[in-house]
């Protein structure tokens, strides 16, 4: 029933740009904040930037300044927009939904994940 599905990633050299968007659906939307988490072989996931519902935003020190995360409640959808990309950014960007207000699985929702390769 809930479903995230993640597009935007690709190939691309470094200094690029890429927009990711993750539309969800089967969710109260505006409940949840979204998050985008990536994962790289050999390293541990990590929160790359989250949005709640009123805009309030958190991003990892190292995209600060490069990344940016966005939503728009009408569409379920949320974006992130990444400029300036590194090689280190190379990874499996995935999308997340979760709630503190509604009941749903430990950790939230999540969807398959859309590569991001950041190569000369």
């Amino acid at each position: 029933q809930v479903q995230l599905v993640e597009s935007g990633g690709g190939l691309v050299q470094p200094g690029e740009s890429l927009r990711l968007s993750c539309a969800a659906s089967g969710v109260i939307f505006r409940a949840y904040t979204m998050g985008w988490y990536r994962q790289a072989p050999g390293k541990q996931r990590e929160l790359v930037a989250s949005i709640t519902s009123g805009g309030i935003t958190t991003y990892a020190n190292s995209v600060k300044g490069r990344f940016t995360i966005s939503r728009d409640n009408a569409k379920n959808t949320v974006y992130l927009q990444m400029n300036g990309l590194k090689p280190e950014d190379t990874a499996v960007y995935v999308c997340n939904a979760d709630s503190t207000l509604i009941v749903r699985p430990k950790g939230g929702y999540w969807g398959q994940g859309t590569q991001v390769t950041i190569s000369s």
